[in-house]
């Protein structure tokens, strides 16, 4: 069974822009393609989960996500960095046509996280999630996952709400370099 990190997108990997699609509001927040590369050395597969209600909302398309993420990954393997699977999704109550349909994948729900265990034999007691948001650490909770809150993107903001005991870093550097 392989160990696995899962990182939510937006405020976590990226500096929190709303809807965010297209390439040229893409940024990194400080330390990700290094902190992501420092797992990659330590043998865990890297998988984002991202919910992307902007898809039900008709902001965007699954195309215009997929071409970010391969854009993403493209600027981490410049850095010597791999995310191994990006996961999201495109449902939400009050969205469009079939994107609105009740759903197991959007989180706090653990679906994005079950369905890569089972894809990639991850032992989920052994895995991680961090995240900015509550819904992050309640789906990686859920899902059996060690859990851990960063400070940025709406982490600061959400990090009263918290009403279980979990690890708080205020980015994604600091967490994985305090983990490994």
């Amino acid at each position: 069974m392989n160990k696995a990190v899962f990182i939510d997108r937006d405020g976590t990997i990226n500096v929190e822009k709303e809807y965010l699609y297209q390439i040229a509001d893409f940024e990194f927040i400080s330390g990700v393609p290094e902190a992501i590369k420092m797992l990659n050395e330590a043998g865990f597969l890297v998988i984002v989960v991202s919910n992307q209600s902007g898809i039900a909302r008709g902001y965007y398309t699954e195309d215009d996500v997929e071409n970010l993420h391969r854009h993403i990954n493209r600027m981490l393997n410049n850095s010597g960095a791999n995310v191994d699977a990006w996961l999201y999704c495109p449902h939400h109550p009050s969205g469009r046509g079939s994107y609105s349909l009740p759903c197991d994948c959007r989180k706090p729900s653990p679906g994005m996280l079950k369905e890569a265990a089972l894809r990639y034999s991850i032992d989920l007691t052994s895995s991680i999630m961090i995240g900015d948001k509550k819904v992050d650490i309640d789906a990686g909770l859920s899902a059996g996952c060690f859990s851990i809150l960063v400070r940025t993107g709406y982490g600061a903001e959400e990090e009263h709400l918290l009403t279980t005991k979990v690890p708080v870093f205020d980015d994604l550097h600091a967490a994985i370099k305090s983990l490994l």
